[in-house]
């Protein structure tokens, strides 16, 4: 579903990825992890469409996005990508339910539909009773199953999550990592994970570890 070829990316004179391959599967989980600085997050953002690369390409579905302008990116980025972060990026000033809502109105689906889409994923993910509750009045748990919802809204094939259980407590950690599997049952998106949390990692289908910009084994 999803190739990554021979990818680069330089920072100044420094090479943060040197040459990396990657193939992703319809519906796998896969986590990604190794020292801080070894390039992780920056080749997360490179297959999410939020960073070009140096050289290399990256294809979905055959589909070269390493040749799309940044307007076709944006739009190829909301219809097929869902991200989840450490910090939940949730806008304060709206509920739940609109926090989850932006990315289909962006994609231009009709208010009453993507209600309705949101209030189906919150009800599978167990707020049906906190749509209307905005980000300061939900727990750090809640707020990144609000942020897993908005990242699924727009049915993704898609979901890049960056260190999502760098900011929860134990039982909350234990929780998302549950979910992950419960997502891929019901919606069946490929997921990637970039952690330091071992025990997420080793929950994957595959674990690769990357040092010094390259992977080093699975």
């Amino acid at each position: 579903m999803i190739i990554a070829k021979n990818i680069t990316k330089s920072y100044g004179d420094l090479k943060v990825l040197k040459g990396i391959d990657l193939t992703l599967e319809k519906g796998e989980i896969i986590s990604i992890v190794g020292p801080s600085g070894a390039g992780k997050t920056t080749f997360l953002q490179i297959l999410g469409t939020l960073s070009r690369t140096d050289s290399g390409e990256v294809l979905y579905d055959k589909v070269n996005i390493s040749k799309l302008k940044d307007r076709q990116l944006a739009s190829f980025r909301n219809q097929n990508i869902g991200f989840v972060f450490q910090f939940h990026h949730l806008l304060p000033e709206f509920t739940a339910l609109e926090n989850v809502c932006i990315p289909a109105f962006i994609n231009k689906i009709p208010k009453a539909q993507a209600e309705e889409k949101a209030k189906e994923i919150l009800d599978f993910l167990k707020l049906s009773h906190r749509l209307e509750h905005k980000p300061k009045e939900l727990s750090g748990g809640e707020q990144q199953r609000v942020a897993v919802a908005r990242a699924l809204i727009n049915d993704p094939k898609v979901i890049f999550a960056d260190e999502p259980s760098g900011n929860l407590d134990t039982q909350n950690k234990k929780e998302l990592h549950e979910l992950f599997f419960s997502l891929r049952k019901k919606y069946n998106p490929a997921i990637v994970i970039v952690t330091h949390d071992i025990e997420l990692a080793d929950t994957a289908d595959r674990k690769l570890t990357m040092k010094d910009g390259f992977f080093t084994g699975n």
